[in-house]
């Protein structure tokens, strides 16, 4: 008879960079950007050939998104109204790049939570939004940098990206492919928002996390089982970003707007809160789940708005923050790191047997739950 291979999440590694952005910062930056701009543009704007820019407010920002600060690698250029956008010195091909850099941190911190060595691992995946290059994959890079024997690959899907990466690594646990994976997912986010739109300046922040994701028969005996997963994705335009190599081939549009992150928020907002709280609670259904029985749900931090409102589809009632705990108003949305933050930073508490929900939910659409229980020795 062949073995079972049961997947469990091991631990969990997080890297948060050291400076960080107020709103009150940001908006003081913002607005003399648009000072400068509307002063610029004085003479077309009377003319009406320019629609001059509104400022923003620390009040709308906290309205609109719940988000009261956000870390980042860089500071002084994302607020310096003449850049408005990070900036670091470029490294060499020999030298580890940034966003393997985190990665490689928060990786290691998981490997040293769980016992583990480098040597322990099979294979690396780098499941993040904002990949640094095409190839070699950001996932080599990390895996060398750790001194991991196997294999690694990227994975994009946005911010579900470390959802997905962890369905795939639970597959490879219950195939046999691999006992130990690590889902590392580098989010320099601020590279790709517009810090000069008044309606998206204020959404992200830079952070890595780490999953350690392996056989239940290795793993350390204060562990997650992962009851079951589920991943959906439907084609929107209503988030996207089209930057890429190929816009090399239309250069003079290259600066264009929607090379960055742009949105249609509150299209997002009514058809992604639906989708997402039906789905957890059909896949809850599956797993002969009571999603009102959930001890705890680690959303996806993008907007305290959704959370809130897909907590109460899935509870039957307004969530508490125990219940879902929030990390958007101190990091801001983190892509596919946000979830897994809320995870980290509020799990150590639950007793063992209580059941909860890891859920992500972005661009694609793509959306994942990961069910997991607590077990301890």
């Amino acid at each position: 008879m062949e073995a079972t291979h049961r997947p469990v999440i091991s631990s969990t590694g997080l890297f948060t960079p050291s400076e960080s952005i107020s709103n009150e910062e940001l908006v003081e930056s913002f607005n003399k950007y648009v000072e400068l701009f509307n002063a610029e543009n004085a003479d077309a704007i009377a003319a009406g050939g320019v629609e001059a820019l509104a400022p923003s407010s620390v009040e709308f920002i906290e309205k609109a998104s719940g988000i009261k600060a956000r870390n980042v690698m860089v500071k002084d250029p994302i607020l310096d109204p003449e850049t408005m956008s990070p900036r670091w010195e470029e490294r060499g091909n020999d030298e580890l790049s940034i966003l393997a850099e985190i990665g490689v941190k928060a990786a290691r911190q998981a490997l040293e939570r769980a016992g583990r060595r480098p040597e322990n691992v099979d294979a690396v995946l780098c499941a993040a939004s904002n990949m640094q290059r095409p190839y070699p994959a950001m996932a080599i890079e990390i895996q060398q940098a750790l001194g991991i024997d196997g294999f690694a690959f990227d994975m994009n899907v946005a911010c579900s990206s470390a959802t997905f990466g962890i369905q795939t690594a639970a597959d490879y646990i219950r195939a046999g492919n691999a006992k130990s994976v690590l889902v590392v997912s580098p989010e320099i986010t601020s590279g790709h928002l517009n810090w000069r739109d008044r309606d998206s300046h204020f959404i992200f922040g830079d952070v890595a996390t780490a999953v350690l994701v392996e056989d239940a028969a290795i793993a350390p005996p204060d562990h997650w089982d992962i009851l079951g997963t589920r991943l959906k994705t439907v084609f929107s335009n209503n988030i996207r970003n089209n930057f890429g190599f190929l816009n090399r081939a239309h250069p003079e549009t290259s600066n264009a707007a929607d090379k960055l992150f742009v949105q249609e928020g509150r299209k997002v907002f009514k058809e992604v809160v639906p989708m997402v709280a039906q789905m957890i609670v059909d896949e809850a259904e599956r797993l002969s789940i009571d999603p009102r029985g959930l001890r705890r749900l680690w959303l996806h931090q993008a907007n305290t708005g959704m959370n809130r409102l897909i907590a109460h589809r899935v509870l039957g009632h307004e969530a508490s923050e125990d219940e879902s705990p929030t990390v958007l108003d101190t990091y801001g949305n983190t892509s596919s790191a946000g979830s897994i933050i809320a995870f980290h930073l509020h799990s150590e508490d639950l007793a063992e047997g209580d059941t909860g929900l890891i859920c992500s939910f972005g661009a694609g659409y793509s959306a994942g739950t990961v069910f997991v229980r607590k077990t301890a020795a």
